[in-house]
């Protein structure tokens, strides 16, 4: 007598439980113990297995199996890909356009002019001479030693990754701000997000769309990168000074010039520390993402140049807050 044949008796259940029968293969620890003629009945409750689904089977062979249960989600999800694809592939098509345009951009306009291009922007938000210098030097140590394609390839991408990730990702976390409700929905969405590992992204995402489209990658850079933005956004709004949005209140002010006068300003070195990790987290998945059609490389010169220049911006920021 298996484990839990009396309770499906107590339940009166006996005659629905011979109607089942299991075609899932005998587990190995089964076939050992009837090879050997063991009984596999506990011979005490402190041997008891846990009431799972393969145990309750054991008793009852019309209760399913955790197999025949994770079968069914697989068939579920097979059975729906098709509908998925079918809407999924219209909305995401212009970031396939995006990522394929700004490839094509960065490769096939002259190095002459992408570098000194670079080189402005990087002076522009940091106002450093020296970090100017850094990253010309970078740039040039990757074109000499061949790698000036590899690494453009993986600014085009981060470029336009991290674009989406603030794009979409700042308006989720104001929103956040001035919504408890909301946060307290959200906030195991970007959980889920972050602690699920890199390769997890991409599994789904093999299914849904060809390998050869630029989305395939950057839908799964764009979900593994957005959360620091997200939740920075949201943490810098909810830690604006309550004071300063009395003061606020009391000249007149109508939510939106609170918004962009007052909280997003003050907030805005929470958003740039945000920003920064999602860079950084970009970077990263894009190192996984070529693995399966993602060009470039995940060179970690990039990084350091990245990292630099966003946190030199970051200082920048916090510096003319202070003053």
């Amino acid at each position: 007598m298996a484990t839990y044949d009396s309770l499906f008796s107590s339940l009166g259940l006996e005659e629905w439980c011979s109607q089942g029968q299991s075609d899932a293969p005998m587990s190995m620890a089964d076939l050992l113990a009837k090879t050997k003629g063991e009984n596999t009945e506990p011979e005490s409750i402190w041997d008891a297995p846990f009431p799972s689904m393969d145990a309750l089977n054991e008793s009852c062979a019309a209760f399913p199996q955790s197999r025949e249960l994770t079968k069914g989600l697989e068939q579920g999800f097979l059975a729906i890909k098709d509908s998925l694809s079918l809407v999924l592939d219209p909305l995401t098509q212009p970031l396939s356009w995006f990522l394929d345009g700004a490839l094509y951009a960065m490769l096939n306009t002259p190095w002459w002019i992408v570098i000194p291009l670079l080189l402005a922007v990087v002076y522009l938000v940091t106002k450093s001479w020296k970090l100017m210098a850094f990253v010309g030097g970078s740039i040039v140590l990757l074109a000499f030693i061949d790698h000036y394609d590899y690494a453009m390839q993986t600014l085009a991408i981060i470029f336009v990754c991290a674009f989406l990730c603030v794009l979409l990702g700042v308006p989720i976390g104001i929103a956040m701000a001035r919504s408890n409700t909301l946060q307290r929905l959200i906030i195991p969405v970007l959980d889920m997000l972050q602690t699920l590992p890199p390769f997890v992204y991409l599994i789904p995402l093999i299914f849904l769309f060809s390998v050869t489209e630029s989305k395939l990658y950057g839908i799964a850079i764009i979900l593994y990168a957005i959360v620091p933005v997200i939740r920075l956004t949201n943490l810098g709004i909810r830690l604006v000074d309550k004071d300063v949005i009395e003061a606020a209140d009391a000249f007149g002010m109508t939510p939106r010039q609170k918004l962009y006068k007052v909280q997003i300003p003050l907030a805005l070195p929470n958003i740039m520390a945000g920003v920064n990790q999602t860079i950084m987290m970009s970077l990263a998945m894009v190192v996984i993402a070529s693995l399966v059609s993602a060009p470039g490389l995940g060179i970690v010169i990039l990084a350091v140049i990245l990292d630099r220049v966003t946190k030199a911006s970051l200082a920048r920021i916090n510096a003319s807050q202070k003053q």
